[in-house]
């Protein structure tokens, strides 16, 4: 039998019961709601970096940053595969968490 706090004297008392039989208090009935979940929130988030990451990426990458060159060799499959790749996997996470959103 499933057994709850009485909010008025502290005492258990059965679940159904809409009166504690100690106090005699109307014991509120409380229903908890499905708390909403954050899922959209962290694709759009998480897609929002890739696509931010993936600029970083392109903009080194492709030799814009002259004050700034990367001390290692970058190969133009990165430049011209991979940056646009993950911006659009990118892209494609912040569609998905929105289409999440919109339906919570």
């Amino acid at each position: 039998m499933q057994m709850r706090q009485c909010a008025f004297c502290g005492k258990r008392i059965a679940a159904h019961l809409n009166q504690c039989p100690f106090c005699r208090e109307m014991v509120p009935q409380v229903h908890l709601s499905r708390a909403s979940s954050g899922a959209g929130r962290t694709q759009i988030r998480r897609g929002l970096l890739y696509m931010l990451l993936a600029g970083v990426i392109y903009y080194f990458g492709a030799g814009y940053a002259k004050p700034l060159e990367v001390p290692i060799a970058i190969q133009p499959a990165v430049v011209n595969y991979l940056a646009p790749l993950v911006f659009l996997g990118g892209l494609g996470l912040t569609l998905y968490g929105l289409i999440l959103k919109a339906k919570s």
